[in-house]
């Protein structure tokens, strides 16, 4: 078939920079003027937060009653994480959230979304409930609604018990008993108070990092494991979703995905079917089995593998009717053919093309959100998008109780434009979260990369905001 009508099929048309030569300059991406644009631009029905999880800010990793999370277990590995770190006090939002939420309501956000820590709320992964960890979420809902901010929890953002890990984790097949009973918990407990839940974040990250490449919890690096947790991930986020359906009358229910904007390294036929794996793998793998399509075994044969994992009724319990998507978006990926097995596709590196990129070496690509947004909308079963994570980590320097992280302002800028673009062509997107609210633990790169609004200094857990969010102070109360 023609080439243009290949790019399309496969869902990487792109008018990118690589791609709009091919294609012409009229597909060339356009941008707004940066700052060119109001909040009213966007709506009065456009959601304005903030996104952050437990492991990564709370701290309090052992206090009362909490379990050993999988994450408590794999900082504590020598050289898994960068410079010895782990997240033990974090940003301390355990003792401090009172303060973080205060300073949420003062950049004018009307929504926080926070995770739940499994093993605050069930120390031994199922059973006996915590009541003290139990308390603790209520009173940061409490807060939250007490100043105007609408709560939104995320069930599932990487910490589980580590005696479930012990067991296999997400390569054992009882995750879906499991991870329903934790489902069960939550929804019954904070369903009065919380109407918008989002089951799973990233399931590639807890996925791959964890169970294929290694560099997360539980640091396993096995494609059998990786394709089981991929399956049982699946099926506990369409299970999740029944869940809550049924626990929390009129509930918001959505899940949020990892992506990334893939475009070839050049024309040869190689790189852009390398591409396109990488595509499959990154932005379709876990969605469409939510929307019933199944794997995407068309463009990743490996993927058929997954059918030996199968039980009886498995096609219908991957399916869900989820009333939004979360749209996570930070970079942009280079694809070029490798004769390593499974993917057959590796990324080339930013830094070895030059290109603006945030001090953990992703590119700064902002029409790549507009491509993500444009590329998911084209799916019928998908009803609304959020951007539910979208910021940058760059070298803050607090300097008199100041830290002017112009460069971050400017990311935002131009990433909402993208956004803004997108809804004016029609795209059904009606949110946009900012990560995140505070620097915290960057998983296994320690507290170097910071991406918060609000800087923290790690020794005295002060809190200063950035220039980044007072820009949105200003900027949200338009």
């Amino acid at each position: 078939m023609e080439r243009r009508e290949w790019l399309i099929r496969t869902g990487i048309t792109g008018t990118g920079l690589l791609l709009s030569k091919y294609l012409g300059a009229a597909d060339r991406f356009w941008y707004m003027s940066a700052g060119d644009f109001a909040k009213a631009d966007f709506g009065p029905g456009f959601k304005w937060g903030v996104t952050a999880s437990s492991y990564q800010t709370e701290g309090a990793w052992n206090l009362d009653g909490k379990g050993e999370s999988n994450w408590d277990y794999f900082s504590r590995i020598p050289g898994k994480i960068q410079n010895g770190e782990n997240a033990d006090v974090a940003a301390d939002f355990y003792h401090r959230y009172s303060e973080d939420i205060d300073l949420i309501k003062a950049m004018n956000f009307q929504i926080f979304r926070f995770s739940v820590s499994w093993p605050r709320i069930l120390p031994a992964g199922t059973g006996a409930v915590n009541n003290k960890g139990v308390d603790f979420y209520h009173r940061v809902i409490d807060k939250c609604l007490s100043v105007g901010i609408e709560p939104w929890i995320t069930i599932y953002h990487w910490d589980m018990p580590q005696v479930l890990e012990t067991q296999g984790g997400w390569a054992n097949r009882k995750m879906i008993d499991w991870f329903s009973e934790y489902v069960d918990v939550l929804t019954k407990e904070y369903g009065s108070k919380v109407k918008n839940w989002i089951v799973m974040n990233e399931q590639l990250a807890f996925t791959g990092n964890g169970y294929m490449y290694g560099v997360f919890a539980p640091g396993r690096k096995s494609i059998g494991a990786f394709m089981k947790s991929v399956h049982h991930a699946v099926l506990c986020n369409a299970e999740g979703g029944r869940i809550i359906r049924k626990n929390v009358p009129g509930a918001n229910i959505g899940f949020t995905l990892a992506n990334t904007y893939v475009e070839p390294v050049d024309q040869k036929e190689k790189n852009i079917e390398a591409a396109a794996r990488m595509d499959a793998i990154m932005n379709r793998l876990f969605l469409e089995p939510a929307l019933g399509l199944g794997y995407p075994v068309d463009t990743v044969p490996i993927l058929k593998k997954m059918r030996s994992l199968y039980e009886d009724g498995d096609e219908e319990k991957m399916k869900f009717d989820f009333d939004f998507i979360g749209i996570q978006y930070y970079y942009r990926t280079i694809a070029a053919k490798s004769i390593m097995p499974g993917m057959r596709a590796k990324e080339v590196m930013a830094s070895d093309r030059g290109v603006p990129a945030n001090t953990m070496g992703g590119e700064i690509y902002p029409e790549g959100l507009y491509q993500i947004l444009k590329k998911f909308s084209q799916y019928k079963g998908i009803k609304n998008m959020i951007v539910t994570e979208n910021g940058t980590c760059v070298p803050d320097k607090l300097e008199n109780g100041q830290v002017h992280d112009k460069d971050r302002i400017e990311y935002f800028k131009n990433h909402l434009s993208a956004v803004l673009k997108a809804k004016k062509e029609g795209v059904n997107v009606n949110g946009y979260f900012v990560w995140s609210p505070t620097d915290n633990f960057e998983w296994d790169k320690g507290f170097s990369p910071r991406f918060g609004l609000v800087y923290i200094d790690f020794k005295t857990l002060e809190r200063c905001i950035k220039d980044s969010g007072l820009w949105f102070k200003e900027f949200l109360n338009g």
